[in-house]
């Protein structure tokens, strides 16, 4: 009986180390398995008295202790939204309204008491005594009602960089717009440990270092802080990526309507301005197009517009002569004048055309060239009495016989504008007017015309819808795409400027759209024409094109990285004194009718 004990005993035992054995195996196959915490902690930390380091990212920690008297609504927004790797913290205490008023009671007197000190000692009085005193009074009124409660408040930020030297360039950063604010920071000297702790989503204030506020100066760090692009009228002009909101404009609420699209070649920027040219109509607005690649036929038929097509062959005649029927009296004693200043402009662009730039006429060619216009008109009857301007205007046909019968420098002029009259560009800009442009949506195409003749059209036929446009007024957009055509020579661009100078008085609102940015920008018309635009569109850009947007429009360095990578249909939309990142978004209709994607269309088909 003992020795079978004895064997079972043995066997116990045995057993034990078998279990002993799998438990150890269990340990080490556990022990190789990398765990999501291992995954996503840093290989190591280092604590210093100034800094802590996370594998390989320094970071420091830095919190607020002083505010003053007064904080304004978004004055935490310049931090928030800084090109910066950032974590901010907030904690906020509630304390009790009863203790805080026996406190302020309490200060209230001390204060006073010192006030009454001073004046007895017969010392200058202290203006910022009497502010303490009447701001604890003016707390404890608005704490006794209910109006406010009150808090202690943490601000803690820390901020992350590949090296001491960035680190110490962002602190620095930091610490400016906190100070220009006189809102005042320290490094956690010591305590770095407890303020990369602080700023974890951990919820424990391990620093501890608060400021006594009330509700209203709390509210002011609300820290959720986006431009907001939405009015209750306007058409819809996309998504605001910041905050997935609409952004509904009316362009036409602000100082002026017009607006500059900048956007390198398949980026989006035709779509853009058709699709708000499609909305605009929807509520009302008319809207002129200047066409240089017949991208807007499609959609002017869609919408049962008006087409114009000008090339040589066509039958469509524009006189450079027309004047404004206008009907305010400033504007019709001053119609002559006008017209003459715009013409002077057309031929220098018309007789310098062959050599590829506006022509420099010496100044015996101006005076005889201003005096053959006013003879050209006097001959048809119209003078500066508004009366005589609804006599049939003269034509360059009318003009080249005035100069080739003056003398001076006339007969020379006539010879250089004789191709426009009997030679190869006669016809479509020297006889009367026949086209009608009342249609809610009007196209003028001209792909068809020769490169020279270009500049010289558009020139012609924004000057004649901006002679409709002042005798009749109406909420209209006139869009000019390939600008950059027209900046090209000074007077054309003179011209664009001059209209969009004065587009806001005649209810017009311009939009200009290129995608040769330099050539556009490095003109100082061009320049201007930007500074008149109330707003902006900036789409992918190229690389050379970012370094010019970001110097005019003050870009910071997130928005230039992103407007060279932004994907098709994406930009930065600047409104006023708002700009936010857009998505440009269409209806499947919509889309059908505005795309120029030749794969968009096929898949239509």
């Amino acid at each position: 009986m003992a020795k079978k004990q004895q064997q079972l005993s043995a066997a116990d035992i045995a057993a034990q180390a078998q279990l002993q054995e799998e438990v150890e195996i269990q340990k080490a196959f556990e022990t190789g398995i990398t765990t999501l915490r291992d995954l996503i902690s840093p290989s190591s930390i280092e604590i210093h008295s100034d800094y802590f380091r996370l594998g390989t990212k320094y970071g420091r920690t830095i919190y607020v202790y002083g505010y003053p008297r007064t904080l304004y609504t978004g004055w935490l927004s310049s931090i928030i939204n800084i090109d910066e790797v950032i974590d901010i913290s907030m904690y906020i205490y509630p304390v009790d309204t009863g203790v805080i008023m026996k406190n302020l009671s309490k200060k209230v007197t001390q204060l006073e008491a010192s006030m009454n000190i001073n004046r007895e000692k017969g010392k200058v009085r202290d203006p910022e005594l009497e502010a303490a005193i009447s701001d604890a009074e003016e707390l404890r009124d608005q704490l006794q009602v209910g109006a406010e409660k009150f808090f202690r408040y943490g601000l803690y930020v820390t901020i992350y960089a590949d090296s001491l030297d960035e680190l110490q360039f962002v602190q620095h950063k930091i610490e400016t717009i906190f100070g220009q604010q006189m809102v005042f920071s320290k490094v956690a000297s010591s305590q770095q440990e407890q303020g990369m702790n602080t700023t974890m989503p951990q919820c424990t204030d391990q620093l501890q270092i608060r400021r006594n506020m009330n509700t209203g100066a709390i509210s002011t760090s609300f820290p959720f802080t986006s431009a907001d692009l939405t009015q209750e009228k306007g058409i819809l002009y996309g998504i605001n990526m910041h905050n997935n909101g609409l952004v509904i404009f009316d362009r036409f609420s602000l100082e002026n309507a017009n607006m500059v699209v900048f956007a390198k070649s398949g980026a989006g920027k035709s779509f853009t301005v058709k699709l708000e040219a499609l909305r605009s109509m929807m509520v009302g607005t008319e809207v002129l197009i200047i066409d240089p690649e017949n991208e807007y036929q499609k959609l002017c038929d869609a919408v049962g517009g008006a087409y114009i097509r000008l090339s040589l062959n066509s039958d469509v005649r524009i006189n450079p002569f027309d004047l404004p029927k206008v009907v305010d009296a400033e504007d019709a004693n001053d119609a002559l004048r006008s017209n003459l200043v715009t013409l002077h402009g057309l031929f220098r662009l018309m007789l310098g055309s062959a050599t590829g730039g506006g022509a420099i006429l010496t100044p015996n060619e101006e005076a005889d060239l201003d005096q053959a216009l006013i003879d050209t008109y006097a001959r048809a009857g119209i003078t500066n009495d508004p009366l005589t301007h609804n006599s049939t205007p003269p034509t360059i046909i009318n003009l080249f016989d005035t100069l080739l019968h003056m003398g001076g420098t006339g007969p020379s002029l006539a010879q250089r504008l004789r191709k426009y009259t009997t030679g190869t560009f006669a016809g479509i800009f020297s006889q009367q007017s026949n086209i009608d442009i009342n249609n809610q949506m009007v196209v003028f195409n001209i792909r068809d015309l020769e490169d020279e003749l270009r500049p010289v059209a558009m020139y012609i036929v924004l000057s004649h819808i901006w002679n409709i446009t002042r005798a009749d007024q109406r909420k209209r957009l006139l869009l000019v795409d390939e600008a950059w055509q027209l900046m090209k020579y000074e007077d054309s661009a003179n011209f664009l400027f001059s209209l969009a100078k004065r587009a806001r008085k005649y209810y017009l609102g311009l939009t200009t759209i290129t995608q040769d940015v330099e050539d556009f920008m490095s003109s100082k018309m061009g320049r201007a024409i930007v500074a008149n635009s109330s707003m902006q569109l900036l789409l992918k850009q190229s690389s050379s094109a970012v370094d010019v947007l970001s110097d005019v429009f003050k870009l910071t360095d997130e928005e230039r990285k992103r407007l060279s990578n932004f994907p098709v249909g994406q930009g930065l939309f600047f409104a006023g004194q708002n700009h936010v990142h857009i998505q440009i978004i269409a209806s499947e209709t919509e889309e059908s009718l505005i795309t120029t994607n030749p794969a968009a269309k096929e898949g239509a088909r």
